[in-house]
């Protein structure tokens, strides 16, 4: 950590001052991005996708619950595996008491993976998670959407993942999807982002970027090498070092 000059308290608040200016501006641009997301077109989806829940068969249509709007959040969660990954349950965490809230504006949250519903039900539990998800293991929803690839794909190095910018580093990847469906009963794709798109969802992260350490994750072998599921920390990982070891 870089050795920070000491000020008085007026002098601080000037230098506050002026960086609140730049935040205003990235404020800004932030909501006419918002904006223009907002306008983007739509694809509609004639695919009738078929995925398993706890309580048997459910449409993508069933999945809105009978709101116009529908965010889905990738988890990823191959069908071998025995428990989800442990970056997507950071985000995971970050959500899990956000639905009532999205509900309240007209908007349903849901999570899926292509594990079987037994095994997400299982680590629901564990986590302490109350948001619906549902299996995609038998249908092709995740690699319609751009978060399962195969062997295959990946062994031939191209980059397909996130709209082709980026290679793949798996074949179970992250992102969030968003539909809109019609009082007719269409069902539209309006946006998806995956890879460092997904950054402006974790609220831990926002938090930490307000601190002076930030992230702390240089010198890591990959950015979330410290994280692990919210149940095996050791009580020493709020350490500034935990991450050295």
């Amino acid at each position: 950590m870089q050795p920070h000059k000491i000020v008085s308290k007026q002098e601080w608040i000037e230098v506050r001052k002026a960086h609140m200016a730049r935040e205003k501006e990235l404020t800004r641009a932030r909501e006419a991005l918002n904006e223009e997301r907002r306008n983007l077109p739509w694809v509609k989806v004639d695919e009738n996708y078929v995925f398993e829940g706890p309580n048997g068969k459910v449409t993508l249509g069933d999945l809105f619950k009978g709101r116009p709007q529908l965010v889905v959040q990738h988890i990823m969660f191959a069908p071998e595996w025995d428990a989800a990954c442990k970056s997507c349950s950071f985000w995971a965490d970050g959500y899990e008491r956000l639905v009532p809230h999205l509900a309240a504006r007209d908007t349903t949250m849901v999570a899926i993976s292509r594990a079987p519903v037994a095994k997400l039900d299982a680590f629901k539990k564990r986590m302490g998670w109350t948001f619906d998800w549902v299996s995609s293991g038998g249908n092709d929803f995740n690699a319609d959407y751009g978060v399962t690839y195969t062997r295959e794909q990946i062994d031939k190095g191209e980059k397909k993942y996130n709209f082709g910018t980026t290679r793949f580093y798996g074949e179970e990847l992250p992102g969030i999807s968003v539909f809109y469906r019609d009082e007719a009963g269409n069902i539209f794709h309006t946006y998806s982002c995956y890879a460092r798109g997904l950054d402006m969802m974790n609220a831990a992260y926002h938090y930490l970027d307000l601190t002076p350490l930030g992230r702390h994750e240089e010198g890591l072998p990959y950015p979330m090498d410290w994280v692990r599921l919210r149940d095996q920390y050791q009580p020493e990982a709020s350490k500034a070092g935990c991450c050295d070891s």
